[in-house]
């Protein structure tokens, strides 16, 4: 998939100038936005210039692959792609746009950072003069954008220098479809601007392919071939043993978003009081972006369930007061406060929530639990993994639930959780099902890679 000489496409000026113009106008509302954020978290204040493409003495060797990761779940997709690059001793500049996913990846790559094999700096904003400084500082030899990057200033700026920009592990929804299209030839030029997109599925194929682009492979999801996290891992296995020990079943709510946490814990009160259970079970509830974890952690409280936090434990490895003999034995429901567990809250879990579905956002990433051996229940919104959730409700290793409205959506939830609490072997089998779901969609690292050697060889 080398990019050739592919002649260049027309954008139209007008509206390009003024989306430069936006931007421009923008400058302070963002910069103020990153200062506000920070008081989450402080990572949003750091780094700012180089959100504007300076990067003052930092460097890497000549022509790096650059691989742009926005966040902490692109970041962890990637992690065997980077890994195939480095040991072929391609040096990588890794991209962010959020703190959290300069920290997975500072924790994942630390060791070839300090050899200076991979830099890791923000993506600068879509701006032109904060792009030509990116791409003169660094100077890449091809980019690989992630899943629905599409940064018009960076497309058309990298194909004008004839610099290979692909779109890796694609993903293009009926709705992003159509608002693409709304913007006529503009959108239609963005996407056929790209060396090649390598698309996850069939359905997001024909999207590209309906937008006039040629150079469009299937190739599968990347997700599915995330690295096991060993330490973390173990540390999850050892919360469910204590679980087990107390004859507790776990449920995690994954990656919830503003909105969903209600619906999960009036469906937990609904569940807990039947008064059917000897050992009642335990709720794991992970909200999707760490700034919200104290807003979750009061509605918690306004439920009137019992809770703890992940961080309030002194030691979050290897004190004794993390055991959930000793903490856990009474709450109905543990927040999973914490940065980079998501593999031990599923490796605790017996089926999973899938957050991003209740309300219309799309849906989260649900083949990690499913790679952990947990069925998921999943609610009618997944257009951000269609592929993904319709394989995995046909093959069993996924249920979803419905309702017309907020209460009967919560119903029908907490008839889906109660069912599997209740029946051992239902859930044994569909544990199954989602491991042997996981295993065979594997692989789509390894055919990204056959479709980059042209251009990484050139």
């Amino acid at each position: 998939m080398s990019r050739s000489n592919r002649p260049a496409a027309h954008y139209p000026f007008g509206l390009y100038f003024l989306y430069e113009a936006v931007w421009h106008l923008l400058i302070p509302v963002v910069i103020g936005r990153l200062l506000w954020r920070s008081r989450h978290h402080q990572g949003y204040r750091q780094h700012i210039a180089e959100r504007f493409g300076f990067y003052g003495a930092k460097k890497l060797q000549p022509q790096p692959v650059w691989i742009h990761a926005v966040s902490v779940g692109e970041t962890h997709a990637t992690q065997a792609l980077i890994e195939t690059l480095l040991h072929e001793g391609h040096p990588i500049l890794l991209t962010h746009m959020t703190p959290t996913g300069r920290e997975a990846g500072r924790a994942l790559y630390w060791k070839a950072i300090q050899q200076g094999r991979l830099a890791q700096v923000y993506l600068p904003y879509d701006i032109c003069w904060a792009i030509e400084r990116f791409l003169t500082h660094f100077q890449p030899r091809l980019g690989l954008f992630m899943e629905t990057e599409a940064w018009p200033g960076f497309v058309l700026r990298t194909r004008q220098l004839g610099m290979p920009l692909f779109l890796i592990n694609a993903r293009l929804s009926e709705r992003s479809f159509k608002r693409v299209q709304s913007f006529g030839r503009a959108g239609q030029v963005l996407f056929q601007s790209f060396a090649g997109i390598l698309a996850q599925s069939a359905h997001d194929a024909e999207r590209y392919h309906a937008l006039g682009v040629e150079n469009v492979q299937i190739v599968g999801n990347m997700k599915f071939d995330i690295a096991s996290q060993p330490e973390t891992l173990v540390l999850g296995k050892h919360w469910k043993n204590a679980l087990q020990a107390q004859g507790r079943i776990v449920v995690c709510a994954a990656s919830t978003r503003a909105g969903e946490e209600g619906m999960i814990l009036d469906a937990w009160k609904h569940i807990l009081k039947t008064n059917i259970w000897s050992h009642p079970p335990l709720l794991i509830m992970v909200p999707r972006h760490p700034d919200r974890f104290s807003e979750v952690a009061d509605l918690i409280y306004q439920s009137g369930l019992t809770f703890e936090r992940r961080s309030g434990f002194s030691d979050p490895r290897s004190s004794e007061e993390m055991d959930p003999s000793l903490h856990w034995a009474k709450i109905d429901v543990l927040l999973g406060d914490s940065m980079g567990e998501m593999a031990a809250y599923y490796a605790a879990t017996d089926f999973v929530v899938m957050g991003g579905s209740l309300l219309p956002t799309g849906g989260q990433n649900l083949i990690e639990a499913c790679a952990n051996g947990c069925p998921v229940i999943l609610g009618p919104h997944t257009y951000n993994f269609q592929k993904a959730s319709e394989d995995a409700i046909a093959c069993g290793a996924a249920i979803r639930v419905a309702g017309d409205s907020d209460t009967a959506l919560t119903d029908a939830l907490a008839k889906a959780i109660e069912n599997l609490l209740l029946n051992t072997v239902e859930r044994k089998e569909r544990a199954n099902q989602a491991l042997d779901f996981a295993a065979e969609h594997q692989g789509a690292t390894k055919r990204i890679l056959e479709q980059l050697r042209p251009a990484l060889q050139s």
